[in-house]
């Protein structure tokens, strides 16, 4: 059996079911470990996160019991721990390292953490995906009007990510990446691209990008607040193009977007502790184009 923990934001816990999909569509015994939501919100100095892969109708999936996490890794309490300290040996237990772990698909029995964000992992499922991926009918009326421009528009989601980016450890580790050169010159290859494109522009500031991005060629998308910023992710899948951020939630809205022909740009590092590869990131992210931080684009 493999069980892969799911962690994290809406975007996060997208990649990880969708890994637990890919492993189901393989023939593999899969589940998804779902309890991180339960144990973090009762840990001070965490982040917390609800389950959101629920409210989806059409999502379903099977999750591990205690004992069957407990077989690859031991219990959450004291006996587990020390049975992970004194007997790693009989830990089954994988901790993503790196940007794609093709050894994964090897795996018997193996509880899996990450976040598991390449494309590559699940690129031939997509279709299947999107098919399971439902936003529930919800959030503002104002939703179907805004799809319903889109639609008529050459339209183009953007993300454009600030707030928990522009302090503290985030800062370090995911700040300076979608700089102004990034955005100017994802902007410049979609205009030359798609002839009287429309920005949709998606942020959780939208005083900053109301004073930065001026113009008839842009809508601020502001109508979507707290748990209803779930209904962000579709009106960026609505989106004919997507300039997404260093951000896995705008990374599903592009991927959500069933169009054979869409253009979508990403940043070439996700955290700063990365290196671009060039021929690596063209074969993991297969369909995407590549902007630095300093505006070079690679395509």
């Amino acid at each position: 059996m493999v069980i892969v923990e799911a962690a994290g934001g809406l975007g996060n816990q997208l990649q990880q079911y969708a890994l637990y999909r890919k492993f189901v569509r393989m023939g593999v015994e899969a589940r998804l470990d779902v309890s991180w939501f339960e144990r973090t919100a009762r840990e001070a100095g965490v982040t917390q996160r609800r389950l959101e892969l629920d409210r989806f109708d059409r999502l379903i999936y099977e999750s591990c019991t205690p004992e069957e996490k407990a077989a690859l890794i031991g219990s959450d309490g004291a006996m587990g721990k020390l049975r992970r300290r004194f007997f790693p040996g009989s830990v089954r237990w994988f901790h993503e390292s790196q940007m794609y772990h093709p050894e994964i698909f090897g795996f018997e029995d193996m509880y899996l953490s990450g976040y598991f964000a390449c494309e590559k992992y699940y690129a031939d499922i997509l279709y299947d995906l999107r098919e399971k991926i439902q936003f529930p009918p919800g959030g503002s009326p104002l939703n179907q009007e805004m799809a319903h421009r889109m639609e008529e528009d050459r339209s183009v989601s953007v993300h454009i990510r600030r707030g928990d980016y522009l302090t503290g450890e985030n800062a370090k580790l995911f700040g300076n990446i979608c700089t102004d050169a990034y955005y100017e010159k994802a902007l410049d290859a979609v205009r030359e691209r798609v002839p009287g494109a429309h920005f949709y522009l998606f942020s959780d500031d939208t005083a900053y990008v109301r004073e930065h991005y001026r113009g008839a060629e842009y809508t601020v998308v502001d109508i979507n607040h707290g748990e209803d910023s779930f209904y962000d992710m579709w009106l960026m899948s609505r989106c004919k193009h997507h300039i997404c951020a260093n951000s896995t939630f705008s990374f599903w809205g592009a991927r959500l977007n069933g169009n054979e022909d869409k253009i979508m740009i990403r940043p070439t590092v996700h955290k700063n502790s990365q290196t671009f590869d060039e021929t690596q990131m063209k074969e993991l992210w297969a369909g995407w184009r590549f902007v630095s931080p300093e505006g070079v684009m690679y395509q």
